[in-house]
């Protein structure tokens, strides 16, 4: 299906530089439109950088995520990835400066469970904003709902995902099956998935395809047990004798592992700044929509205890120089 799907047709890069291009556009694209538009007193040190532009994205990216991980009734895995696939591929082409990441980090958790037929009413949706009061819930509401449909349109209407995790059990299947040199294959499941609950916070879904992430978290939790796969892959999987194949299949593995071991949660301190500048853009010259109804407007609303966020902190703290691939 994943070879047929507007995914790999659409949102499949060639590299690193060519998906942070695009982000680097969208920036300009939006202060071009803003110093063109004749505002009285803008100047080119109001906007962020693109590398600003960054920091405050992984913030807003980790707090989806962590409302996600906190949502009641569990909230699938699968449905967690297309939200933040959906939240990716939407500022590649926006701006933060434009759209504020506070009200589409929610906007893509929402169309998500609508997307993978995760069925829960709207109400519940918003009720999962513990900390915001009934009438505060339902301005989100309001946004959302208004945001939804600019949401769709910038994801061009793809909006079937193809997450690893599919891959993934498909592959410990076939260990269980025709790789009888592994006794337990179950027990690379929680390092597996470990691997893909980071990956979902890089750029590799809009780089590989989802077989190949789940063949690096299956192949990295080997390595990091001590299991030698080769045979695995060289035999199971056929590529013993396409050697161009395996070598492509290693590159891929390598720049993935580049890609975790390259990322950092934003620094709280950070954020703050850019935090306080991003609100005075949109406070500015935001979108229009943003100044006429700006009813989500604390970032401590999105979660309560969120169950990752210690989690995902800890794996790049204690395990950055621990992955490997090879």
């Amino acid at each position: 299906m994943f070879h047929n799907s507007s995914q790999r047709k659409y949102w499949i890069f060639k590299s690193e530089d060519e998906v942070e291009h695009m982000r680097y556009k969208a920036n300009q694209k939006f202060r071009y439109k803003m110093l063109e538009s004749g505002k009285a007193g803008l100047t080119e040190s109001m906007f962020l950088e693109r590398h600003e532009e960054d920091i405050l994205f992984r913030h807003y990216e980790k707090r989806l995520l962590d409302f996600c991980s906190a949502f009641k009734p569990v909230m699938p895995k699968s449905v967690v990835g297309t939200a933040i696939m959906y939240f990716r591929r939407f500022y590649l082409n926006n701006s933060i400066m434009e759209y504020h990441p506070r009200i589409i980090m929610l906007t893509c958790a929402y169309l998500s469970c609508k997307v993978d037929e995760f069925n829960v009413s709207s109400t519940q949706f918003v009720g999962n904003l513990v900390q915001e009061t009934p009438a505060g819930q339902e301005r989100v509401l309001e946004q959302i709902l208004e945001y939804e449909l600019l949401l769709i349109q910038q994801l061009n209407f793809h909006l079937v995902v193809h997450n690893p995790y599919r891959p993934m059990e498909g592959l410990l299947i076939d260990l269980k099956t025709r790789y009888p040199t592994l006794e337990n294959p179950e027990s690379l499941r929680k390092s597996a998935d470990d691997f893909l609950t980071q990956a979902t916070m890089t750029d590799a879904g809009l780089l590989f395809p989802p077989s190949q992430i789940a063949l690096t978290a299956i192949l990295n939790s080997a390595s990091r047990a001590g299991l030698n796969m080769e045979s695995y892959v060289t035999e199971c999987l056929g590529l013993k004798e396409d050697k161009e194949a395996l070598s492509k299949m290693y590159e891929a593995m390598r720049r993935m592992k580049t890609l975790l071991k390259k990322y950092e949660l934003p620094k709280p301190e950070e954020v703050n700044v850019y935090k306080q500048r991003l609100e005075k853009i949109h406070a500015e010259f935001g979108n229009p929509s943003n100044k006429r109804k700006r009813g989500y407007q604390e970032d401590g609303h999105v979660a309560k205890e969120p169950r990752l966020t210690e989690e995902v902190r800890q794996y790049f703290v204690m395990h950055r120089q621990t992955v490997d691939l090879n």
